[in-house]
């Protein structure tokens, strides 16, 4: 066979690549850096975000933890109480003027409190959230919610052995302390691990999920073969509304029993003392509320059992001398399920926090 012939060999190497001398390989890297650097700082500029009154980290972005750290430095510059938790906290069956945090302004007459919750995150999440994307939080005043949901079985608390799928696992530790439930693979926690040192790639992952759907650029235009980028990309971020109506209330709820982890034992609950202790370090005031738990679902034997959970609560923010509320059940009409309250339950509750000695002794200082 005949070697083929070089002009051929030169067509086909010049349809297929792009040459760049040694100067144009260091203006692209050069240009890379830049967009890498100032990308995030120049979009902060031009997107469109002002925080006020009742905002909260829309529903749709609970997993944006670009913009949720970019409205906790915005609070934290503002001076406000911050209001920590998970969908309790976040509100999610009410609107955002419906929401503790907007309670706890009226009953104060002021606009002091500020919804920082972030839906579905459970304690190891929340250690996570406030490690890595809440750095600004530091001589603050800080309501901590505690849900006791998540040790209302081994599942919730992330005990059991057999992988299954939770919120926030970019969250939770990647290397130590070990969940049994969590089986990522070593590159996928590799990775993980050094995105949230990195502004760009949080950055990214933002610009997807308020924009393109959670798909990257290249995915997208094949979703969307005739839109523009840039037209997308020119659109306002989501409202922080209520993903959904609260389903109809049962006239009577089937009592249950809970299987409740042993408290000791418990990892969400070593979680929640580590991020008490993360929030002290950082010079913050921090004031726990615990539950309330919807008590009127459970059996009689099983109040016991949650009974004797929350007095091993009671006894570590005693014994560690954290300012705390464990309030009693709301009314049963108070509750759309385990631990979320609909408009008035979360009014009652405000009310109740307001009403508290030990609350009031926090908030005045």
């Amino acid at each position: 066979m005949s070697p083929p012939d070089t002009d051929d060999v030169a067509a086909f190497d010049c349809s297929h690549y792009v040459r760049l001398s040694g100067r144009q390989w260091l203006v692209v890297a050069a240009a890379l850096l830049v967009l890498v650097g100032l990308g995030p700082l120049v979009w902060e500029r031009i997107e469109g975000f002002n925080p006020t009154g009742d905002y909260r980290v829309p529903y749709e972005l609970s997993n944006d933890y670009w913009l949720y750290n970019r409205y906790c430095h915005r609070v934290c510059e503002q001076g406000k109480v911050l209001v920590v938790g998970d969908s309790v906290v976040w509100g999610h069956y009410v609107e955002p003027d419906q929401t503790l945090s907007h309670y706890l302004n009226e009953f104060s007459r002021g606009d002091r409190f500020v919804n920082l919750g972030a839906d579905g995150t459970h304690p190891a999440a929340l250690l996570g959230l406030l490690k890595h994307y809440g750095s600004d939080i530091r001589g603050r005043t800080v309501l901590l919610h505690l849900n006791p949901l998540w040790m209302s079985s081994s599942k919730h608390d992330l005990e059991t052995t057999k992988e299954f799928r939770f919120n926030h696992p970019e969250l939770v530790p990647q290397f130590t302390p070990r969940i049994p439930c969590y089986k990522a693979p070593l590159s996928a926690r590799i990775r993980i691990a050094m995105r949230r040192e990195m502004p760009f790639a949080n950055w990214v992952s933002h610009m997807r999920a308020a924009y393109f759907q959670n798909l990257d650029l290249a995915a997208w235009t094949i979703e969307h073969p005739y839109g523009c980028p840039v037209t997308a990309m020119a659109r306002k971020l989501p409202e922080p509304r209520a993903p959904k109506r609260p389903p109809q209330a049962q006239k009577e709820p089937r009592k249950q029993d809970m299987a409740w982890v042993d408290l000791e034992s418990s990892l969400q609950w070593q979680f929640f003392r580590r991020a008490v202790q993360l929030l002290q370090e950082r010079g913050n005031t921090v004031f726990v509320l615990v539950g309330p738990f919807n008590e009127h679902m459970l059996t009689d034997q099983n109040k016991v059992v949650y009974g004797r959970l929350k007095q091993g609560i009671e006894a570590w923010m005693q014994k560690n001398s954290i300012p705390y509320l464990i309030p009693a059940a709301l009314p049963p009409e108070c509750y759309v399920d385990a631990s979320h309250p609909p408009a008035e339950g979360y009014a009652l509750l405000a009310k109740t926090l307001a009403e508290s000695p030990s609350f009031k002794a926090v908030m005045l200082k």
